[in-house]
């Protein structure tokens, strides 16, 4: 699976999230942009699981600061 395929799946789930409506770019923030609260990440991050049968690690979760980051890491954990 390629980013961009990658990118799109993501984008499809963070839609509930996305309260405000924010346009989602690689340096979309999930706290500060998004203003995800710590219920919301969790939750988040489930659906990105679910969606591509992975675990994220907590390290890496900790790691994760923007949507870019989030792609990148999923294309890396799905190989």
């Amino acid at each position: 699976m390629d980013r961009a395929e990658t990118s799109a799946r993501i984008a499809a789930l963070i839609e509930p999230f996305n309260k405000k409506g924010v346009a989602i770019t690689d340096a979309t923030r999930f706290t500060d942009d998004l203003e995800f609260d710590s219920l919301t990440v969790m939750d988040f991050v489930a659906a990105i699981e679910d969606e591509f049968d992975i675990i994220i690690s907590m390290n890496a979760q900790a790691e994760i600061e923007t949507y870019g980051q989030l792609v990148d890491a999923v294309v890396k954990i799905k190989g």
